[in-house]
């Protein structure tokens, strides 16, 4: 058989483990080499089938000849002054992602932030990401394929000799929206929680979504992770504004759908409510009613995350004084709420600040290059 019409091989990285016992069903073998593969793959780093010791010589041949173990390739890394690491990521057809890990409690607690999608079709006015336009969604291997080169730049496996995770938490908060990629998003996910990959705790992944309402009905259904919600404002006003997908799944919608994911859960949960404070936007005490007044009758916690500026986006960052304004109002509503400290901004690691390369479809970024000129003349 020529090359040119040869079979390609299956790349391993990205398979759950359903599909991994498919695949060696097919090649004749029994299911339990699929848990073998994956410990290798997932907990060892490993990349060589040549190095899977507990397999035979043969099967090893044969995997070489059908398969491989391929992650994306690390054109950039960089370190913080704050321990943050960053991770530019070359992808299939040669676009970036960016990752980043965050480093907190004294390097017990570290938290992978994964990207979904080169770009991001949904165009948040606050968020850099968007302003990139919006090229395609990553494939399940380019997904796991983050955590998989983080573990290793981070320990090199899953647990240190000390018994400390490299990874001890993964967010879907990254470069897209992971649920317009549900189905590459929810089998990486799988793969996290899984005891032959990552086997972290469901309480420790989390989705963030900007509120795909059918979507986290669907999620529901599939996988019970922790679920974190974009919302940023308190009426639908402001959020159609900040975030334009409101315009078809409103705050009402969204919030109804959070009420019926918790109520899937078997377990007691909490939904986690994103809320970017920009100056003079949505940071004053009349937003901090509202927002209580919406959230009254749901099991939530609120994040405080202060915006991070970039070029020309038009907001600000409130002062340290007003987010501390922000996070008492709330308290004496009865609400309390954590202020997310600003991590990795001087890499560009920030929450919002992630953009990778993408070559733009969606024209978004020609356009945001033609405001900024205009608002120079």
């Amino acid at each position: 058989m020529s090359a040119a019409t040869a079979t390609p091989r299956t790349n391993l990285l990205g398979l759950s483990r359903e599909q991994m016992e498919a695949f060696f069903v097919s090649l004749g073998e029994k299911k339990f080499r699929a848990a073998q593969v994956m410990k290798w793959i997932h907990q060892e780093g490993c990349d060589d089938f040549e190095s899977m010791t507990n397999l035979s010589k043969p099967l090893r041949a044969r995997l070489a000849e059908h398969a491989e173990i391929r992650g994306p390739s690390v054109v950039y890394e960089g370190t913080s002054s704050d321990g943050t690491r960053k991770w530019v990521l070359e992808v299939e057809d040669g676009s970036y992602v960016e990752t980043v890990l965050i480093p907190a409690d004294s390097g017990s607690r570290r938290t992978l932030c994964v990207s979904s999608q080169v770009g991001c079709s949904l165009d948040c006015s606050f968020c850099s990401t968007g302003k990139q336009g919006f090229q395609r969604n990553l494939t399940s291997a380019e997904i796991i394929g983050q955590v998989w080169v983080a573990q290793q730049r981070a320990g090199g496996r899953m647990s240190a000799p000390d018994g400390r995770r490299a990874i001890t938490n993964v967010v879907m908060m990254g470069m897209g929206e992971p649920l317009l990629n549900y189905d590459n998003v929810v089998p990486s996910m799988k793969l996290m929680l899984d005891d032959n990959a990552y086997g972290l705790s469901k309480r420790r992944v989390t989705l963030s979504t900007s509120g795909v309402v059918p979507m986290i009905d669907k999620l529901g259904d599939d996988i019970d992770v922790s679920l974190a919600i974009s919302l940023h404002a308190a009426n639908d006003e402001l959020r159609n504004e900040l975030v334009p997908l409101n315009r078809k799944y409103n705050i009402e919608k969204l919030l109804d759908a959070c009420k019926r994911y918790l109520a899937k859960c078997g377990d007691a949960r909490h939904i986690t409510i994103e809320y970017t404070l920009i100056k003079d936007v949505n940071d004053q005490q009349a937003h901090a009613q509202e927002l209580i007044a919406l959230l009254d009758d749901l099991p939530c916690k609120i994040n405080l995350i202060p915006f991070n500026p970039f070029p020309h986006s038009g907001y600000e960052k409130p002062s340290r004084n007003q987010v501390m304004r922000f996070q008492s109002w709330l308290y004496e509503l009865g609400h309390t709420a954590m202020v997310r400290t600003t991590r990795g901004d001087d890499i560009d690691a920030a929450c919002g600040q992630l953009v990778g390369r993408v070559k733009d479809r969606t024209r978004r970024h020609e356009r945001y290059i033609q405001s900024i000129q205009l608002d120079a003349d």
